[in-house]
């Protein structure tokens, strides 16, 4: 037997691998358990079932001093730009002052010879040389020219312009040496103490939905990580004609942010409902969404399972779900896309 095997070494090895292949063969091999897939989850939360509004909102001083020269001339001198800080009383624009300098000392030669004339007047009625008749003409031509020197003198003071009230020049129309119409706005002067409001427009199926009173929240392209609080103050009666939309006008919570006229920023605001309440999921949640029907997954323990979900309406940062999930339940908002339906999930803070 052993001069045999030493004599054919091949047979001998083919023995041995027929019986190594025959014990492997009767030994079962363990199948590979994927690893829990990382997740991260988010409780169903509740709320109202009406959508937000959400608008464009532009920021402006709550009270704009449009200010203007209540007669015409030549403009001699503007002292501020826009920009400018300004205090009260301060000179802020003028008319060049010979026209109307010389409007007032007509007046006034008018006015003291009119008064001349009454008196004489009076005199000659004393003595009976002229009727009542003339002397009362005599005094309502004195009464007249005397209205006549406090108009004159009264537009004198109105041909210069000066700050009402501490503020900020948001705009300047006039330069030096133009021509001034009576009313024309010159200068435009936000008030430091009336405060900010920010403004914005509706459509009629909107407006309806809105209360004075009602609060909103304001993020502002300036500072897009912090939420100004802000209540609406003003609703218009009547739609704008040539953009057919309403005007809305809310008071903006006082703040330490350097607010300007001009910034701009989404308005957001809860309207009033029913009182109904819907189920709200983070977006990155939803999952295969087609018309109002989508999927998501809720954690059960270390499984995840599918849920087939109606979706009411979208917001900026969550889903409105009519069905499919409840309030306190985890729903899967991170990694949703790569678990399976029974699948293992290893869940992460």
């Amino acid at each position: 037997m052993s001069y045999a095997s030493s004599k054919n070494p091949s047979g001998l090895l083919l023995a041995v691998s027929v019986l190594l292949l025959g014990a492997g063969c009767g030994k079962p091999q363990q199948a590979a358990v994927p690893a829990p897939v990382p997740v991260r989850t988010l409780p169903v939360t509740e709320g109202p079932a009406m959508p937000p509004l959400e608008f464009t909102g532009v920021v402006a001083a709550r009270d704009e001093l449009r200010l203007s020269f209540k007669v015409g001339g030549v403009v001699q001198r503007v002292s501020v730009r826009e920009g400018d800080h300004v205090r009260k009383g301060q000179v802020l624009a003028q008319l060049d002052p010979t026209e109307i300098a010389a409007q007032v000392e007509q007046a006034t030669q008018l006015a003291e010879k009119a008064e001349r004339d009454r008196q004489r007047g009076e005199a000659l009625y004393a003595d009976q040389v002229i009727p009542l008749e003339q002397l009362q003409n005599l005094r309502t031509q004195a009464e007249v020219a005397a209205s006549q020197l406090r108009a004159a003198r009264f537009n004198r003071q109105y041909a210069v312009i000066s700050a009402p009230a501490d503020g900020v020049v948001l705009r300047r129309t006039v330069e030096e040496r133009e021509l001034a119409a009576p009313g024309q706005v010159m200068l435009v002067v936000g008030r430091a103490d009336s405060g900010f409001v920010v403004r914005f427009a509706v459509a009629d199926r909107d407006v309806v939905r809105l209360k004075r009173g009602a609060a909103l929240q304001l993020r502002l392209d300036a500072w897009p990580e912090q939420v100004f609080a802000a209540e609406v103050r003003q609703i218009a009666g009547a739609a704008d004609v040539a953009s057919g939309l309403f005007e809305i006008e809310a008071t903006l919570a006082p703040t330490t942010r350097p607010l300007a006229t001009g910034l701009v920023g989404r308005v957001r605001l809860q309207p009033e409902d029913s009182g109904a309440k819907l189920a709200y999921v983070p977006i990155g949640a939803v999952l295969e969404g087609q018309g109002d029907h989508a999927r998501v997954f809720v954690a059960e323990g270390d499984i995840a399972r599918r849920r087939d979900v109606q979706v009411a309406f979208i917001t900026a940062d969550s889903v409105a779900l009519r069905a499919g999930v409840k309030p306190g339940e985890k729903v899967i908002a991170v990694g949703a896309p790569y678990v399976e339906d029974g699948g293992h999930i290893a869940i992460t803070p």
